[in-house]
């Protein structure tokens, strides 16, 4: 007499999330505050800059003394791309440029005055405004704001 096979039993069910974050809504979230943060930093003036040209006025911030080459090593962006870019941030006064010394065919780009006292005006606008419009009520913006300072503190370095 055959002994028959050992019932299969059902795979068990995955372990639950401890913290009960669903993470679709962590990247909605990320990106609503993304959004709200940008409408907080920007202006007219950071409007009229395409998304690649902020990019490479960002990366060059970061990196003083960046080439061409340089950045686009860091953006993946094509080469005609941020040199086009590059030439449009310089007229209008966002990039300075300087010879490099060790080698004369290349150009080291840096932040311009302006654009450094553009960014530091930008990133000390309080966020209170935009939050209030966003969420339409006082109290509740206050809430906002402290659940962020929260976050803040818990998640950034």
């Amino acid at each position: 007499m055959e002994t028959p096979p050992p019932a299969q039993q059902p795979a068990p069910p995955p372990p639950a999330d401890p913290v009960g974050v669903d993470g679709v809504r962590l990247l909605r979230l990320g990106k609503r505050l993304t959004e709200l943060g940008r409408e907080t930093v920007t202006d007219h003036a950071a409007r009229t800059l395409t998304p690649g040209e902020i990019a490479v006025v960002a990366d060059v911030y970061r990196h003083p003394g960046s080439s061409v080459q340089d950045i686009r090593a860091r953006t993946g962006f094509a080469q005609s791309h941020v040199s086009t870019s590059v030439a449009r941030l310089r007229e209008r006064g966002l990039l300075d440029a300087v010879p490099d010394p060790s080698d004369g065919r290349r150009t080291l780009l840096s932040a311009s005055g302006l654009a450094r006292d553009y960014v530091r005006d930008r990133a000390a606008r309080p966020a209170g405004p935009v939050i209030a419009k966003a969420v339409g009520d006082p109290a509740r913006a206050r809430r906002v704001a402290e659940l962020l300072d929260e976050l803040a503190a818990l998640l950034l370095p």
